[in-house]
């Protein structure tokens, strides 16, 4: 199959990459011609395992090209794929302009019977917007679908080759028809349904995930309280097959580019509709407290954060990117210096700077350059590196503390040298 996919963005590059190895013709459109050029010599805007030997791969065999030119590559393809971005509104609603603005791009070079479907996260009803945009610059047949992703950032490769599910929904059968052939080489369950369901879909598997983070800490918050111990909690609740082990996230609260943004535009949904009583705004209040009240204990446990010299190891949401989107580097950081503290960061892969006061931050580029003679270590995400790394070789005569903010530490590991470990719901 000919396909297009609109948007060369982690999802669009990911997607474009996968289905042109499994023999489609592929072309990644983006009006970006800087990215557009580095594309075409296989080198990917962003880290993502395994992402860039498949770009070079697949345009070395043919099978994938990339271009800024519609004109060049919509009127030749059967399946359009959408896959820009949409950021939110300050209302917090889904902001659907690049979704619109690139429907009335392909719209006057549409063939006949193309499909043109959604990848991108948009709320039930974005698809009858669609159609009406694309009515006004052509009189050809066409088809529309939701395709909605779940991709893990870190893994997407792997996701996309071997989903848990396929979601195809549309309201015509010939577009559920071709779009089920397609995904026949996935090899994984596919399930159909009208467009309006899979948009509900992709938000509720999001929401439910952020629910599950937002509901263990605060679990976590009552261990501290009581003498619990969070992680035998977790396991003790885990052997139940209605709630399973995993997913229990104890730590600052749910970050990345997706969580944060699909709650809050489902809370923004909600309240749009009437139903003002609605978990998600209370999800997404939690989390946005989660840090600061975090912070402002430690502040307590650590003796002030003032002329405090502090270490912050995991600059990226999750281990496996480099995506600092919403990481709880990104408050953590300029909450210290807001307090009076030096800060040094490190991470393998990310690189991040805050926007003012810099002179009070550094990223290092070791582990052990960044808790040179520091006060408090926080360690916030869980890469490799981090966790394997011997703190008790750093440790130094005077008083340090020690925050495991993933839970990722034995305690007596950390307590021997001498080090305050504070963890989460853990006394």
């Amino acid at each position: 199959m000919k396909i297009t996919f609109i948007g060369t963005g982690f999802v669009g590059l990911v997607s474009a990459a996968v289905y042109a190895s499994f023999g489609n013709q592929v072309t990644g459109l983006d009006i970006d011609e800087d990215k557009i050029k580095k594309l075409k010599k296989g080198k990917a805007p962003f880290y993502e395992p395994d992402l860039e030997e498949m770009l070079k791969n697949q345009q070395k065999k043919g099978n994938l090209n990339f271009t800024t030119d519609y004109e060049s590559c919509i009127p030749e393809s059967e399946l359009i794929v959408i896959a820009v971005g949409t950021p939110s509104k300050e209302n917090n609603e889904a902001d659907l302009r690049y979704v619109y603005t690139a429907t009335e791009a392909l719209a006057p070079h549409l063939k006949q019977e193309a499909i043109v479907a959604i990848k991108s996260t948009v709320p039930p009803g974005t698809l009858d917007y669609v159609e009406k945009i694309i009515k006004k610059h052509t009189d050809v047949e066409f088809y529309t679908a939701s395709l909605p992703e779940f991709l893990r950032e870190g893994s997407a490769v792997a996701d996309t080759l071997n989903p848990d599910r396929v979601l195809i929904g549309a309201n015509n059968q010939v577009a559920i028809d071709k779009l089920e052939q397609l995904s026949k080489s996935l090899k994984a369950p596919i399930v159909k349904m009208t467009a309006e369901s899979a948009q509900m879909a992709k938000y509720s598997a999001n929401a439910y995930l952020a629910t599950r983070i937002t509901f263990i800490n605060q679990i976590a918050n009552l261990c501290e309280q009581n003498g619990a111990d969070i992680n035998e909690v977790i396991e003790g609740i885990g052997y139940d097959k209605r709630i399973g082990d995993h997913y229990w996230y104890p730590g600052f609260g749910y970050g990345g580019s997706c969580f944060p943004k699909d709650v809050k535009e489902l809370a923004a949904y909600s309240l749009k509709v009437g139903q003002d009583s609605n978990l998600m705004v209370t999800i997404n209040k939690l989390n946005k407290q989660r840090i600061p009240k975090l912070m402002s204990k430690y502040r307590y446990q650590v003796g002030c954060w003032k002329k405090k010299k502090v270490a912050v190891l995991g600059l990226a949401f999750k281990p496996g990117t480099d995506d600092t989107r919403q990481s709880p580097a990104t408050k953590v950081i300029p909450w210290l210096i807001d307090q009076g503290s030096e800060v040094t960061g490190y991470d393998p892969m990310a690189t991040w700077q805050p926007d003012e006061k810099a002179g009070q931050y550094q990223q290092t580029d070791s582990i052990r350059s960044a808790v040179k003679n520091v006060d408090v270590i926080i360690c916030l995400i869980e890469w490799p590196q981090i966790i394997k790394f011997d703190f008790a070789k750093t440790k130094l005569e005077k008083e340090q503390y020690f925050i495991d903010a993933r839970n990722q530490f034995e305690p007596d590991t950390i307590k021997q040298p001498g080090y305050k470990y504070i963890a989460i719901g853990r006394n």
